[in-house]
């Protein structure tokens, strides 16, 4: 008995540590992310995204990176942006680009793994969503889009509907920052602030744990030996297609896998079976269950197979050309699980975000937004548009032509003619 409640505290320890390191990069993330969204209204986005070519593929990456969302919301959205008129392909990129091209990824891989990996997030990211595009056109087209945008305009419920339809930005013409430091400005930045963590904190949490446990009790030498580490071509062609296998049991976010990605890399997964697994987070069983209420059980299969390829196309091809340029890292000490907690620049940072945090928390509870984390839920067909009026412009007063799209695309029914 004793010898298990050893091996739990020391699993236990080691996800409160690996947690220290990477809260204030997280806190920033997310800040930063409810930043853009607070002045960056989502309404009419899918008439940008109707065609499935280069430019609407491009555009639905751009704005799904910019949307910053867990996986469930991010599934759920793209369902609305499908429903609207938004063309498959392009939906699924919003979708991608939304849980795989975000800030608090690149920050978290940055901390954890080092630059390399960030900037392969953003190298190999885009490549996955062209290949996914380009699978699209091969496998998922004619029959399969009709019936798939048959079952999505049924509206079953998926996960974190509410969350995915809400718009509560700040309207208007004004000025970025002058739309930011407003009062509506500031009460939107907190209430995506508080609503993204409410989404993505539970993910966190298991994705710490399970990488804790996997530091704590499995042997790297074990691990050296599933990933075949002592044969560098069978490792290369072995970690892109397993890396996603892995993620599909592991039940977490994009975000909440990389403290796991980094456990992995230290056991002597590759370079290119890293980036496959951070991407893999569309692949775990619960968003293939919901994907299949969306659109049916032949979309679905179509997704994860066309998405799986395209993670593990994305991992070789990085792989190569990171090792071409000499990017790979030779080390495999990822810093977030060899530091443990002191009083060094990532505790003062830590105390400096959570004072941040505490800000936006306060902001949120005081506006009267607290019943707004029970509408996370809600229902796809729900109006969910909290956005504020900018009372300083043209949009703030009915009749004009801004004011009349605030909510068309959270209402259950299309946009109006431009």
């Amino acid at each position: 008995m004793g010898f298990v409640l050893t091996a739990i505290g020391e699993a236990l320890a080691k996800a409160a540590a690996m947690g220290w390191q990477i809260l204030w990069p997280l806190i920033l993330g997310f800040a930063l992310s409810a930043v853009v969204q607070a002045v960056v209204r989502r309404d009419r986005v899918a008439r940008l995204l109707a065609g499935s070519g280069p430019r609407s593929v491009a555009i639905a990456t751009g704005l799904g990176a910019a949307s910053s969302s867990c996986s469930y919301a991010a599934v759920a959205l793209a369902r609305a942006l499908f429903r609207r008129g938004a063309s498959f392909t392009s939906a699924m990129a919003f979708e991608i680009a939304s849980t795989n091209l975000v800030l608090e990824l690149g920050l978290i891989l940055a901390i954890s793994l080092g630059w390399r990996f960030t900037l392969a997030e953003f190298v190999a990211g885009p490549l996955m969503i062209v290949l996914v595009a380009l699978g699209f056109r091969l496998w998922l087209r004619g029959r399969i889009v009709e019936r798939a945008r048959e079952q999505a305009e049924r509206g079953i419920p998926g996960s974190m509907e509410g969350h995915a339809g809400m718009d509560m930005s700040v309207a208007g013409d004004r000025p970025f920052l002058a739309r930011l430091l407003s009062r509506d400005g500031v009460v939107s930045t907190s209430r995506y602030f508080v609503m993204d963590w409410a989404a993505v904190l539970r993910d966190i949490v298991i994705g710490l744990l399970i990488a804790g446990a996997f530091d704590a009790w499995v042997p790297r030498a074990w691990l050296r030996a599933v990933f075949l580490t002592g044969d560098p071509t069978a490792a290369f062609v072995l970690g892109p297609l397993i890396g996603p296998l892995i993620a599909v049991v592991s039940f977490v976010c994009s975000v909440g896998n990389v403290p796991l990605a980094a456990v992995l890399w230290n056991g002597g997964i590759s370079f290119g079976g890293v980036m496959a697994f951070v991407f893999a987070d569309l692949l775990i069983l619960p968003i293939l269950v919901i994907h299949r209420r969306y659109y049916g059980t032949r979309a679905m299969l179509g997704i994860a197979g066309t998405f799986y390829l395209a993670m593990a196309l994305a991992g070789y091809v990085i792989e190569v050309l990171f090792t071409v340029l000499h990017l790979v890292p030779t080390e495999r000490s990822a810093r977030v699980l060899d530091a443990g907690i002191s009083w060094d620049y990532t505790t003062w940072l830590d105390l400096l975000f959570l004072a941040v945090a505490v800000f936006l928390l306060v902001v949120f509870v005081r506006s009267g937004s607290w019943p707004m984390l029970g509408m996370m839920g809600g229902s796809p067909d729900a109006g969910h548009d909290h956005g504020h009026h900018d009372h300083g412009s043209a949009a703030a007063h009915p009749g004009h032509e801004e004011h009349a799209g605030h909510g068309d695309l959270h209402e259950g029914r299309p946009a109006p003619p431009a």
